[in-house]
């Protein structure tokens, strides 16, 4: 039985890599060649049809930052980077690939019309007539997107003030975009079922995830924290550690994820900020639960950060200590 979202296809600029057997291409070659090839490091996406589901990995500059997947196009679900990488098999027989140069704010479109709901039509409202559609969007002064999937093509109209402004076809349009819009609500040419309009408010920018180097590099912080600590004389600390990630993960959803002592698993589905917010509230109150005779808190960040001092930086850990790391 063929995959529902089989024939998804999403608007693009450029085709970097046309729609191809996956036994073909190498995921991972992929991507490092567009990190390491300037010419490369483009936004676009990576999609990757398996035969239990579609995954749509984000790029921004030739990085991966986003992963969503779904099985019938209509429900996604967001997957942390290491996940959606990993569930590519290296030696795939079955399954096809392509990868797409697409605008920044189109990418942020298609994930946010991805991942979150819809808001619902007037009820006496009749999407599929063009006229009275853009004569509702023009009265309402609607700000934000309206999608119109169409026979497996994704479409996205931009509105600001009701008036289209610009739009991100799957398929080639002509005339300006509100014409084209129009033209794609009209039942003329489409049946029905093969239709869907959907309302959006207003996309915020792509969330940018943690990537798999830094949530490594968290896990082994907190490894050496508990190392520094048990070499202190304070063996109890595996078990504060794992205490206190149970106590924070009402307010720090993302330590889910990050169980104490354990190297395998899922990563946090987190975006970089939010990552190294909760990874802070699990030291501060580790320091806290646990303060040194031989040391300060701020020397002790600087002996355990020293050497990714740049990445954790970049991150934001250190803004979100209530101590100053001394190295």
């Amino acid at each position: 039985m063929a995959l529902p979202a089989a024939t998804l296809r999403f608007p693009h600029h450029r085709v970097l890599l046309h729609r191809t057997r996956l036994a073909y291409v190498h995921l991972g070659h992929l991507l490092t060649d567009a990190k390491r090839d300037r010419a490369a490091r483009v936004y676009g996406y990576v999609a990757v049809w398996l035969p239990e589901e579609l995954l749509v990995l984000t790029l921004q500059e030739g990085e991966v930052v986003n992963a969503v997947a779904t099985t019938d196009g209509l429900s996604f679900r967001t997957l942390s980077i290491a996940d959606a990488l990993a569930s590519v098999p290296s030696a795939a027989e079955i399954g096809e690939i392509c990868f797409h140069e697409a605008d920044d704010e189109q990418l942020a479109t298609m994930h946010f019309t991805q991942t979150t709901e819809p808001w619902p039509w007037p009820p006496e409202l009749a999407t599929d007539d063009a006229q009275a559609l853009m004569a509702w969007l023009h009265a309402t002064m609607h700000d934000g997107v309206v999608e119109v999937y169409i026979s497996g093509g994704m479409n996205y109209a931009v509105l600001r003030h009701g008036q289209v402004v610009r739009g991100f076809f799957a398929d080639p349009t002509s005339g300006l975009a509100d014409a084209a819009l129009a033209s794609l609500v009209l039942p003329g040419r489409h049946g029905a079922s093969q239709r869907r309009i959907r309302l959006f408010g207003v996309p915020p920018q792509l969330p940018v995830l943690a990537p798999p180097a830094l949530i490594a590099a968290y896990r082994d912080l907190m490894a050496s924290l508990v190392r520094r600590l048990v070499s202190a004389g304070r063996s109890s600390a595996p078990a504060v550690a794992e205490q206190a990630r149970q106590l924070l993960i009402a307010r720090h959803p993302s330590l889910e994820q990050m169980p104490f002592g354990v190297s395998a698993g899922r990563d946090p589905v987190a975006d970089v900020a939010t990552l190294s917010a909760d990874v802070g509230a699990w030291i501060s109150e580790m320091l806290f639960a646990m303060p040194l005779d031989d040391t300060t808190p701020e020397r002790l960040l600087g002996e355990l950060t020293h050497d990714r001092r740049h990445m954790f930086q970049s991150a934001g850990l250190f803004d979100a200590l209530p101590w100053k790391a001394e190295w």
